[in-house]
């Protein structure tokens, strides 16, 4: 697991350890927690809402075939 570094200022930071020590966790598994929370959430969503859109929308063909090179020509 890789550390970082963060700037906080002194009434954030112990605000963050109050909650912390109520909560009955450290600061360091509090930030990474939420932190987590908010990348894997927002991940999550989004590939929910792809899947939806593409279930909506299912598109035809009219049954033609394209080669390859037709695919990835510009």
């Amino acid at each position: 697991m890789k550390n970082i570094t963060l700037a906080l200022d002194e009434r954030t930071l112990e605000a963050g350890r109050e909650y912390a020590r109520r909560h009955e966790t450290t600061l360091n598994a509090l930030v990474r927690d939420l932190l987590e929370r908010a990348v894997v959430t927002d991940r999550q969503a989004a590939v929910v809402e792809m899947f939806r859109l593409m279930d909506q929308y299912p598109g035809h063909s009219g049954g033609r075939r394209w080669t390859r090179g037709e695919l990835y020509a510009r």
